[in-house]
Parts: structure tokens; C-alpha cells; sequence
């Protein structure tokens, strides 16, 4: 139990450190990046908003994809699986709170599984909040509701 939790607490700060770093890498990218897609106007102002947040979700994805990474990393160097694949599926679909259950770690290593879904599901979540933040931020899927409500409806022609 102590070797779960101590490999349990290591792994954590490993993956939130990663996190976290990527997140400040993230964030200074959009910073040199973000005078882009606030300037201009029509579909090409909407283009370069578009780059720019797919940018960004595909650097949360990596992160989660490295994170993940090394948990089945982990997994290997305790003995919980014999190959890397069978490390890395187990992982993500912990990582993911997914589990499937196809894949079941030993009895001596299931604390360690269960607090890497805790740690994914947190880790998620931030990354969904730091997105929210950067679309609010960058209003890209804002639209001026005040002028089209108060645009006047164009009349029809009677016939």
C-alpha cells in the first residue's frame, strides 16, 4: 500500500507539472498569437480565430496524450504489464475514467489505476477550463446579438 501511494503522489506531480508547464507554453503562444484574431473583419478574421483555437485544443490533446504517456511508462517500470501497448490502453481509459475493463491492473497495483482516474479527471477538467477561458477571451463564438435584434427586418414585397 505505501509503494501505491508513494508511486501514486510521484505520478501526480509529474503529470500536474507537465500540465502545468504546457498550459504556460500554451498561454505565451496565444499571447504572441492572439493580435491575429482580433483584428479584421468577415471570414478571414473568422479563419484565423478558427487556426488559432485549433491550435490550441490540439496543445491540450498532446498534453493529455503525454500525461497519459507517462502513466503507462510507469506502468511498465513497476511490472503492472508485460508490453508498452497493453501500459498505454490501460492507461488512457483510466486517464479517462473510461475503463473499460478488459484490461485489470494486479491486486497490488489497483489503488495506483484508481488514483490516476482521479488525477485524469481533474486534469481534464482544467483543461476544459483554461479552454472556456481562451474562447471567452478571444470571443470567438460571440455574435452581436444587440445589433441583430435591433436590425429591422427587411420588407417583402406584395404581389
Amino acid at each position: 500500500m505505501i509503494a501505491n501511494l508513494s508511486m501514486s503522489v510521484l505520478m501526480t506531480i509529474v503529470v500536474v507539472v507537465v500540465h502545468l508547464t504546457g498550459l504556460f507554453l500554451l498561454l505565451r503562444f496565444l499571447r504572441r498569437n492572439a493580435h491575429h484574431a482580433v483584428r479584421g473583419e468577415g471570414s478571414r478574421l473568422l479563419m484565423r480565430q478558427a487556426v488559432l483555437m485549433l491550435a490550441i485544443v490540439l496543445g491540450i490533446f498532446l498534453l493529455h496524450t503525454i500525461e497519459i504517456w507517462c502513466y503507462a511508462v510507469a506502468y511498465l517500470a513497476i511490472g503492472a504489464f508485460a508490453d508498452f501497448a497493453t501500459a498505454l490502453y490501460f492507461s488512457a481509459t483510466a486517464f479517462s475514467t473510461l475503463g473499460f475493463g478488459d484490461v485489470v491492473l494486479g491486486a497490488q497495483w489497483r489503488l495506483f489505476g484508481a488514483i490516476e482516474g482521479v488525477t485524469g479527471l481533474i486534469l481534464i477538467g482544467w483543461s476544459s477550463a483554461f479552454l472556456l477561458s481562451v474562447t471567452s477571451r478571444l470571443r470567438v463564438l460571440e455574435h452581436d446579438w444587440e445589433t441583430y435584434a435591433t436590425a429591422k427586418p427587411a420588407k417583402r414585397k406584395k404581389i
